[in-house]
């Protein structure tokens, strides 16, 4: 489980930056007082257009950034109190895939596993039931510098998913993939939900979030503006598409803003 306890980041600003942005303000709320919860055996979605505070958001629950306020209970352990035992039990997949280039996937792989203390029986078991599932034993020895966009990214998911985390998140996972690695994603993904994990899934594929949603979460200029089920959503906006749906709540707190 995630737990999301009003969290808060904030970025100091330059001399330059305060001119950019036309403001006076010394700093920058990119996150703003946000709460929710993620349960185990479901699907939770963040939304949010590009600068909303999205991926700001899921740093902060994978430890790769600190909350300037609040806290985010992960599996039970604080982000702040305990971020080394919050690390084992996530599993953080990016759009943005960062591998070395002179490793292959099974180097890749089983370095990250011994990061993690990873016995060797269970590791190979763990390795071949991903390689397997992801199709990366045709390119296993292969050397990630001559390897697609395509095959770097189930490397990436692999080497995320090795100690076998109870917790993933995905964040922007399909992004400028075929439609066959995106859909071996996809399963993926609907396999974690059906082992119980806790999954945060991201994506400005709508028709992805539509296909896999349990609860759906919206995020705006660094505040959370819509969190319900998916279920109520659908009933909300049976008349519109899960796009023109997100568009419409955006713009109807964009004019709450101006009035208030």
């Amino acid at each position: 489980m995630i737990e999301v306890q009003k969290i808060s980041k904030q970025y100091s600003l330059t001399k330059k930056q305060q001119k950019e942005l036309q403001t006076n303000a010394s700093s920058i709320n990119a996150v703003n007082n946000v709460s929710f919860t993620c349960t185990p055996g479901s699907v939770f979605s963040l939304l949010g257009a590009n600068g909303a505070g999205k991926t700001t958001t899921l740093r902060m629950i994978s430890t790769i950034l600190k909350p300037t306020q609040g806290d985010i209970i992960v599996g039970g352990e604080s982000v702040l109190n305990n971020p080394e035992k919050v690390r084992t039990k996530i599993g953080f997949l990016t759009g943005s895939t960062n591998l070395y280039d002179r490793l292959t996937p099974a180097e890749t792989v089983q370095y990250f596993a011994d990061l993690h203390g990873m016995d060797r029986t269970i590791f190979e078991q763990r390795k071949d039931k991903l390689f397997t599932q992801l199709g990366i034993h045709e390119f296993s020895k292969k050397k990630i510098a001559q390897m697609s966009t395509g095959m770097k990214q189930k490397v990436s998911i692999a080497r995320s998913m090795i100690h076998d985390p109870s917790i993933v998140i995905f964040d922007e996972p399909t992004s400028g993939l075929d439609v066959i690695t995106a859909n071996s994603i996809i399963e993926l993904i609907k396999q974690c939900k059906l082992e119980g994990k806790t999954i945060i899934f991201s994506s400005h594929i709508m028709s992805e979030v539509d296909l896999l949603c349990d609860e759906l979460a919206i995020i705006h200029k660094g505040n959370l503006i819509y969190s319900d089920s998916m279920k109520n959503f659908r009933t909300q906006h049976v008349h519109q598409s899960l796009t023109e749906a997100f568009i419409d709540i955006v713009k109807n707190n964009g004019r709450k803003e101006l009035l208030a």
